[in-house]
C-alpha cells in the first residue's frame, strides 16, 4: 500500500466517528470538539465528494455546516490540519481565516449596522467622512461606490514590498490615484473595502474589531470570531500557508493576507477569524428578520436591500455578493439565483439561498500549504449542486 492510499485509510478511520444529533439543532449548543451531526444516510454523497477533496489535496481539511432559518440541518468536521494525518483533526469548532468572507461578516456588517442608525449614508461622498481621501478624482467616490467595487480604486497593492508601517498603507490609500471613472465598471477591490473600514471608524470612534464585538459578535454569541486570535488559541486555528517569501514562517493563528497583516490583522478586506457554529449564529440572524434571542440586530428591510443585487454591471449587491445568472458560480447550477454569499481567498464561503432559507458554510484551508493550490474553484460548485441533490432529492 502506497503512502498516499495508506493516508487517506487513516483519514476514513479518523472521520468515520460521528454524533448524531437531532435534524434541527441549537447554535448555542455547538461547543463541544465534535465532528458530525445531522443525518448522515442523505449526506453520504456529500461526505464522499469531502473526502475525495481531501485525498486529491484540493485542501487538507474543512468544516461543512448547512443550516435554515431554524438551526442546523447537517455539519461535519473533514480532515487534518495538514495533509499529515498525524496533525490534529479538524472539529466542528476548529478557527479558520475567513479572508474575504471578512468583507461581509465584519465590514458590511459594521456598514450595515451604521446605515440603520442613520450615521453611514450610501449615497454621501467618501470625502465627507474622510476628508484626507478627497484627491486625485477621488471626491467624485460614493460610500455606495465603495461597497459596489465600482470606486475607480485599483483591486489591490502589494504593499509588503514597499512599506514598513500601517500608517504608510493607508496613507497610500487616501493619496492613491484611481485607474477609472467611478462609477464606469466593476473592479473587486481591497482598497475601496480598506478605506470603508477608515469611514467606519470615524464615524464610530472606535477601531472596526471592536465595533463588530460589542455590536455584532457579543449580542450574537459569536465568541470563537475575532481578529488577531491570541496566543491561546493558535493552537484551535486551522494553519494557512507556509509563507516563503514576506514572513518565512509557517501560518496559524495569524493573518494570511499580507496587506491585512501590515494593518495590524484588522483590515477591512480580510482579518476575521471565525468557526462554522458561529457563522451559523450570524445566518441564523440574518434568516430571522435580522433578530437574534429576541434583539434587533440589524432591520430586516436593509437586509433585504443588501443582499439584491443591484445592477447588471455585476454580480454585486451592497457589499455582498450575489449568485452569477450566467457562467460560474462557486454556490454551483441548482439553488437559484436568489441567492448572495461570498467566497474568500483560504478557501472559505459563505452561501444563502433566499427562495428556500437555506445557508451553506464551507470552511477549509485549501493555502496549506501553498496559495498555488487552486483546485476549490472547480470543487465549489460540485460540493454545493450535491448539497442541494441531499436537501431536495427523493
Amino acid at each position: 500500500m502506497n503512502k498516499h492510499v495508506f493516508n487517506y485509510v487513516l483519514l476514513i478511520l479518523f472521520t468515520g466517528f460521528l454524533f448524531i444529533s437531532c435534524k434541527s439543532t441549537d447554535y448555542t449548543n455547538s461547543n463541544s470538539d465534535i465532528t458530525e451531526t445531522g443525518n448522515n444516510d442523505k449526506f453520504e454523497k456529500v461526505d464522499s465528494l469531502m473526502n475525495t477533496a481531501i485525498r486529491d489535496s484540493v485542501f487538507p481539511g474543512a468544516t461543512l455546516l448547512v443550516g435554515n432559518k431554524s438551526g442546523t440541518i447537517y455539519e461535519k468536521a473533514y480532515g487534518h490540519y495538514t495533509y499529515d494525518t498525524t496533525s490534529p483533526r479538524m472539529t466542528l469548532n476548529t478557527i479558520f481565516d475567513l479572508a474575504s468572507v471578512s468583507k461581509v461578516i465584519g465590514t458590511t456588517s459594521a456598514a450595515m449596522i451604521l446605515y440603520d442608525r442613520g450615521k453611514l449614508k450610501l449615497d454621501e461622498k467618501v470625502a465627507t467622512y474622510l476628508p484626507e481621501f478627497g484627491n486625485h478624482g477621488k471626491e467624485k467616490i460614493t460610500v455606495r461606490n465603495l461597497l459596489l467595487h465600482n470606486s475607480g480604486l485599483p483591486a489591490f497593492k502589494k504593499y509588503y514590498d514597499i512599506y514598513n508601517t500601517s500608517k504608510q498603507v493607508i496613507n497610500d490609500i487616501m493619496n492613491t490615484e484611481l485607474i477609472y471613472e467611478p462609477g464606469t465598471k466593476y473592479v473587486y477591490s481591497d482598497l475601496g473595502m480598506i478605506t470603508l473600514q477608515k469611514v467606519i471608524e470615524r464615524i464610530s470612534g472606535t477601531t472596526l474589531d471592536k465595533f463588530l464585538e460589542k455590536n455584532l459578535f457579543k449580542p450574537l454569541g459569536m465568541n470563537s470570531t475575532m481578529y488577531n486570535p491570541p496566543p491561546s488559541l493558535k493552537q484551535k486555528c486551522a494553519p494557512t500557508e507556509i509563507d516563503t517569501f514576506y514572513r518565512m514562517r509557517p501560518l496559524q493563528g495569524e493573518v494570511h493576507d499580507e496587506r491585512a497583516y501590515m494593518l495590524g490583522g484588522v483590515a477591512g478586506h480580510a482579518g476575521l477569524f471565525s468557526t462554522a457554529p458561529d457563522l451559523a449564529k450570524f445566518f441564523h440572524m440574518m434568516l430571522n428578520g435580522g433578530k437574534y434571542n429576541g434583539k434587533q440586530i440589524i432591520k430586516e428591510s436593509t437586509i433585504n436591500k443588501w443582499t439584491t443585487r443591484q445592477s447588471d454591471q455585476s454580480s454585486r449587491g451592497i457589499g455582498w455578493d450575489t449568485k452569477s445568472v450566467k457562467g460560474y458560480s462557486s454556490f454551483g447550477t441548482k439553488f437559484s439565483s436568489n441567492s448572495y454569499g461570498h467566497t474568500g481567498y483560504t478557501g472559505t464561503s459563505v452561501w444563502v439561498n433566499k427562495d428556500t432559507g437555506i445557508f451553506v458554510i464551507l470552511l477549509t484551508n485549501r493555502v496549506y500549504p501553498t496559495r498555488k493550490n487552486r483546485k476549490i474553484i472547480k470543487f465549489r460548485p460540485i460540493i454545493h449542486d450535491a448539497i442541494y441533490e441531499a436537501l431536495y432529492s427523493k
